[in-house]
């Protein structure tokens, strides 16, 4: 029942963040969509701040899930690009992620402390992962560090584009062929580059 509870109250709780932001949500709100009082909801979550993460979490363990399937499965690209599209599929976590950004950048607590420690956790996961497969260079040349970094800025990137023009299609295609360069140095199936020699050396 507990855990049910605690459910219930995760699922309110995304809809009143999503729509307000950390600032703007408050428990009672929280308390009001998930019918039940303000003292139920503390009894689950002491706090504002605890809810707030425990969201926050939520989501990150549910991607970890799909980003830690299997460091050495030749289609890393793939596996990558499916953890974007599993966002998708529960947009009220991105929109909580990208209010709690939004605020972060500003410079706002607790809201800043928690992204500072959660790109710090994630690079840190991608690293020990692209090292523990490739050494210190990935094909590509770059090094896990340079390239976990890399991975995040483009996730968090194509999630923010996914969001307000949720009609182009090609973000899963996008993320999955950038880190086929990135990370593997080959060239995206399907494509091949533009031959740039003079027309002289191409007919020979």
């Amino acid at each position: 029942m507990a855990s049910a509870r605690h459910e219930e109250i995760l699922e309110a709780a995304l809809g009143v963040f999503a729509e307000r932001g950390y600032r703007g949500a408050s428990i009672d709100a929280v308390a009001e969509r998930a019918g039940l009082t303000r003292q139920g909801v503390l009894h689950y979550y002491p706090s504002k701040k605890r809810l707030l993460f425990a969201m926050m979490r939520l989501r990150e363990d549910l991607n970890r899930q799909h980003v830690r399937s299997d460091w050495n499965d030749p289609d890393m690209p793939s596996r990558l690009a499916e953890a974007l599209a599993f966002d998708q599929g529960i947009p009220s976590l991105a929109q909580v992620h990208s209010v709690v950004m939004a605020e972060a950048v500003t410079g706002q607590e607790p809201a800043r402390g928690f992204a500072r420690e959660r790109y710090r956790e994630l690079i840190d996961m991608l690293t020990e992962g692209f090292t523990g497969r490739f050494g210190e260079h990935l094909p590509s040349g770059l090094t896990p560090r340079t390239a976990a970094t890399a991975l995040m800025a483009l996730f968090e990137g194509m999630q923010q584009q996914w969001m307000v023009d949720s009609d182009d299609e090609r973000y899963q295609d996008t993320v999955r062929e950038t880190m086929t360069v990135l990370l593997l140095g080959a060239q995206p199936a399907g494509e091949r580059p533009p031959d740039t020699r003079p027309a002289s050396v191409q007919a020979g």
